[in-house]
């Protein structure tokens, strides 16, 4: 799995792209209070204001250039982090031969926190890196994550036991990679606004095609050199990863844009200079939780996750129970790393022609077939079946990974966009890191895979019913707000009027004797 990269370039686009001079007259007005606005959102809206004189235009990010090497970087960073992630079926068997005991009953029950734990550390740490990202910059921020990972995957190479990879995989592994990924989100929109879309695509097809090829490498690495030389081959991807976040280096200003700098005139350098004296914004901003539409949106999202991630620990491990005489399992792991995405493509484009919080249906129509997928993995009797399942599986699965930036949007704002995907990545930790283990556990307990994957279906349905009332809950509001604006702009309205007949009386006598 993978979350969509569009969102961090968006929301900073709208904070730093924006041409900061005066509205010209005769232009809209404002949009209405947001979450965020406070006195830190007056204070940067001053700043902005004293950028410089109005008619100035920011520069344009490149569209190429050294951006495609960016883009590439991006990619290659994608691939390798939810790559491993997502081919960590392959992983967790090799585990099971490589420290498994036939006295220990709860065997696959340790061995999928490890797993589990990594993935669910991934997204905790995103509202966390993105703190890292804006304060320290992409390249800094991305280069040490990157680092972090490498010694984290290396230091897994040499435990003796199980328990010592819940920190070095799990947790040390885990962290370098959020650290690493979360810049690569946001540098996109520096070098790209054109072809943004072409961009994220090609960034996001990284995961698949990694998610398609990594499960016959690790396979052969395992049969032949071991669990412990394999993970040595996948610090391989950590280094180059490593030497790829070098190129997230900030965009330097032209000749024009520092001579516009230099006057005093409107534009990007020159407004970085002048916010890093302003007040110091909120890190987390709590009161998105005041939209009702995005708080049941950010607890239906994590409350359907909880069997989410459990195909991908225990799949591997149920086709060699099933089906023993089969060969090239790993198959079923590709399957849905072509079908997810197929799905983004294919799901974000449907979702540009439904109109606002409809969206969130498309969710619902996923996590539907997501569970009902889940539940019918026991019950397919033939290799090819399973095949057919995994195919379905995965083509929702990228309908739900690829629209949630454009949902966050509608519910939120641009200018809250980016806190509020950070604090649905950290809720979504957590199942994701309880599932697998749960799932586990009852196979060890009952002996078979069919009850786990049977529970693992149901979450996504409750979850999906609970998103059907964001819609519901976003119009309503949307409609209290209207009425309230509109009344209070007939009473300024009015207000104007007197204040404007009280304050010269003798001007409109005048007027009213020359007309006489």
């Amino acid at each position: 799995m993978v979350p969509f990269p569009e969102e961090p370039a968006a929301a900073r686009g709208t904070s730093e792209a924006q041409p900061p001079g005066p509205a010209p007259t005769g232009a809209a007005p404002l949009p209405g209070p947001r979450p965020s606005d406070g006195p830190e959102a007056v204070v940067e809206k001053v700043e902005v204001e004293l950028a410089g004189p109005a008619g100035a235009e920011p520069p344009q990010p490149p569209e190429g250039g050294w951006g495609w090497l960016v883009m590439l970087a991006a990619m290659w960073c994608n691939g390798s982090v939810f790559g491993i992630q997502n081919a960590c079926g392959v992983l967790f068997v090799s585990m099971l031969k490589t420290f498994g005991s036939t006295d220990d009953d709860k065997m696959v029950f340790k061995t999928a926190w490890v797993s589990s734990l990594s993935m669910g550390m991934i997204f905790f740490c995103c509202p966390i890196a993105s703190v890292f990202t804006d304060t320290f910059g992409c390249q800094k921020t991305a280069v040490v994550g990157a680092a972090v990972g490498f010694i984290g995957l290396l230091s897994s190479s040499f435990v003796s036991s199980i328990e010592p990879l819940y920190l070095t995989y799990g947790i040390i592994f885990a962290c370098g990679c959020s650290f690493a990924y979360q810049p690569s989100l946001v540098i996109l929109g520096h070098y790209f606004k054109k072809r943004l879309g072409l961009v994220n695509g090609i960034v996001t097809a990284g995961s698949s095609i990694f998610t398609i090829l990594l499960p016959f490498l690790l396979r052969v690495l395992t049969d032949t050199v071991g669990l412990f030389h394999t993970l040595r081959v996948l610090c391989i991807f950590m280094f180059v990863l490593f030497l790829a976040s070098f190129t997230y280096r900030p965009l330097a200003p032209s000749a024009k844009d520092k001579e516009g700098g230099t006057k005093g005139g409107n534009n990007r350098f020159s407004l970085f200079s002048r916010r890093k004296f302003s007040p110091p914004k909120k890190f987390f901003n709590f009161a998105l939780f005041k939209v009702t539409a995005y708080a049941v949106w950010a607890v239906g999202i994590p409350l359907a996750l909880f069997g989410y991630f459990v195909p991908y620990v225990h799949l591997m491990k149920y086709v060699n129970e099933r089906f023993q005489d089969g060969k090239n399992k790993e198959v079923v792991l590709m399957c849905i790393g072509i079908t997810s995405g197929v799905g983004r493509l294919l799901f974000g484009r449907i979702a540009d022609y439904m109109p606002g919080v409809k969206k969130v249906y498309l969710q619902v129509l996923s996590f539907f077939f997501i569970g009902l997928m889940s539940m019918m993995i026991p019950l397919c009797g033939v290799f090819g079946a399973l095949i057919a399942v995994c195919l379905i599986m995965g083509l929702f699965d990228g309908c739900f990974i690829s629209i949630m930036a454009p949902i966050a949007f509608e519910l939120v704002g641009a200018q809250d966009v980016s806190q509020a995907i950070g604090f649905l990545l950290g809720f979504m930790s957590i199942p994701m890191t309880v599932g697998p283990p749960i799932a586990g556990l009852l196979r060890d307990k009952l002996g078979s895979y069919d009850v786990a994957f049977y529970l693992a279906g149901i979450p996504p349905l409750i979850g999906g019913a609970v998103l059907c009332f964001i819609p519901w809950i976003h119009s309503k509001k949307q409609r209290e707000i209207g009425k309230t604006t509109g009344g209070e702009k007939m009473e300024k309205m009015l207000e104007n009027q007197n204040s404007l007949l009280s304050s010269s009386p003798g001007i409109f006598k005048k007027e009213s004797d020359s007309v006489i």
